[in-house]
């Protein structure tokens, strides 16, 4: 089996990058890439792995969906109480990275993180299907359980507590974060594993400095 891994590779060849060809701003760039993986049609180009850090400094990663790309920034929506929300409450930094197998490109992105306003958060939840909204009720998310008889259970109550009612409140332990990014890196796939990576600093707000990594 770990031959097998070792011999594992793939030639990556499709296009280039170049800091003359990217856009001044991070996210404009971003969104240019974002519109080519969802044409594509990448199963869940939204999807990104996000990787928090505990007070202990011991760091952790999911998988999360992108919801949104705005106030400058990019947007995911979770439980408060989850093991990313305790992480984040502590050490409100985080790591995204998107990974779009098919286009030869990954996307990183290291910025600050800060929660939406209740009416934005709210918004979003109400817009859900109502399974989904029955779901965040359910859920002491990221907490042991004895078995799926427990969130069974919780569904028939939550579905008798609310079943007049088409749109369910918002849970308060349950809302959005915006990730607004330091750090941006955009990699594209090359021949010989010389890859492409074109990284963006910000400076000061809405200042970028744009260089070329070494591979």
């Amino acid at each position: 089996m770990d031959q097998h891994l070792e011999e594992m590779r793939r030639r990556y060849s499709l296009q280039t990058l170049d800091v003359k060809d990217v856009a001044r701003n991070p996210i404009d760039q971003f969104r240019k890439w974002f519109d080519e993986a969802t044409k594509s049609e990448i199963i869940e180009p939204n999807a990104m792995t996000l990787a928090t850090v505990t007070e202990k400094g011991i760091p952790s990663s999911r998988m999360v969906l992108l919801k949104g790309i705005e106030q400058g920034g990019f947007v995911f929506y979770t439980n408060y109480q989850s093991e990313k929300g305790k992480d984040l409450e502590v050490n409100p930094v985080a790591a995204l990275n998107f990974f779009w197998g098919e286009l030869e490109r990954q996307v990183r992105i290291t910025g600050s993180v800060t929660t939406l306003s209740e009416g934005v958060s709210e918004a979003y939840f109400q817009s859900r299907p109502r399974e989904s909204q029955i779901g965040a009720w359910v859920s002491p998310q990221s907490t042991p359980i004895k078995s799926r008889a427990i969130l069974e259970e919780r569904i028939k109550a939550i579905e008798t507590r609310f079943k007049d009612q088409k749109v369910l409140p918002k849970p308060k332990q349950w809302g959005g974060y915006l990730v607004k990014p330091m750090i941006m890196e955009f990699w594209q796939g090359r021949p010989g594993r010389l890859h492409d990576r074109i990284q963006y600093l910000q400076k000061s707000e809405g200042v970028w400095d744009i260089r070329r990594l070494a591979p």
